[in-house]
């Protein structure tokens, strides 16, 4: 069993397709009017029919007024990491602190290099991202930043403005060496989507975040861990992932934190995505977080 005891969150993906964006604000509005805590997009401009995270992130967020967001994951060999840390403190100071940055070192380098991006592959890739977590943070503690090295020339730049609150940083991570940087320097650890990283994979690797994070002298139970999950809330045959009524998603994801370590949920949904994110809002998220709070009660 391992609950780090973390509070639980819980979040929603959204589609960033171009084709579907009336769609994409109507959940938006529906996921904040139902409390759900986090809005999640993914980071892959290379896709012709996407629109690009950060701008979409940026209008959604002038159209709420509570609930978070956070990139899943921004591709770090596309968006250089200051210019990265002065984007993220920008829409903190203009949205009182609602986004949380989960940035990723970038996993189709093929399509990486489509867009002029270096495709850095292995353990190049973990050291630039390992670099590039230092610099972010940095940046985002309106530190003045100057740094050289093969991957980054910075000369002098004086961050800023300061985010009202800290920008977490949430690392994207799958293999043993970006499991142990989320182990080493980040606030979080975003887990592939559970049709990725299944549960059954997760312990050996809640492990390695584990035993880096006490190895750099840091508490474990302060890493925050993220599960994307996909599936269907009811009957649906042949769809992916997690697919069950209300009580089969209760029971698995209060399996999931309180066995798996796992605080923070974001919804996937393959089908019928606003009333899948209204079923998961007003019946799965109210019943797991009671059963979690009474499992944790009894220990």
């Amino acid at each position: 069993m391992t609950d780090y005891l973390r509070p639980l969150s819980f979040g929603l993906s959204l589609d960033p397709a171009a084709g579907s964006w009336p769609r994409t604000r109507r959940l938006a509005l529906t996921a904040e009017r139902l409390d759900l805590d986090h809005l999640a997009v993914q980071d892959h401009p290379y896709q012709p029919d996407h629109l690009d995270a950060w701008t979409l992130i940026s209008h959604l967020s002038a159209l709420t007024e509570r609930i978070g967001f956070v990139t899943d994951v921004a591709d770090l060999q596309l968006r250089p990491p200051v210019m990265l840390a002065k984007a993220a403190a920008s829409l903190s100071a203009l949205t009182d602190g609602r986004v949380r940055l989960g940035v990723g070192g970038g996993g189709i380098p093929e399509a990486i290099a489509s867009m002029g991006g270096p495709a850095r592959r292995g353990p190049d890739m973990v050291a630039y991202a390992e670099e590039s977590l230092a610099l972010l943070r940095a940046g985002l503690n309106g530190e003045t930043v100057r740094h050289h090295s093969p991957y980054h020339s910075i000369g002098g730049y004086q961050a800023g403005p300061m985010p009202p609150r800290p920008v977490e940083l949430w690392l994207g991570a799958q293999k043993r060496r970006m499991l142990a940087l989320t182990g080493r320097h980040a606030d979080g650890w975003i887990s592939p989507l559970n049709i990725y990283v299944t549960p059954r994979e997760v312990p050996s690797r809640q492990e390695i975040i584990d035993e880096a994070a006490a190895a750099a002298g840091r508490d474990p139970r302060t890493v925050r861990r993220v599960y994307n999950v996909i599936g269907a809330i009811g009957e649906r045959t042949g769809a992916p992932g997690l697919v069950g009524d209300v009580e089969r998603w209760t029971d698995t994801l209060t399996e999931w934190a309180v066995d798996l370590g796992f605080d923070t949920f974001v919804l996937w949904p393959v089908a019928e995505p606003e009333r899948q994110a209204a079923v998961f809002a007003s019946e799965v998220v109210p019943a797991v977080r009671e059963r979690v709070e009474a499992i944790r009660s009894a220990w």
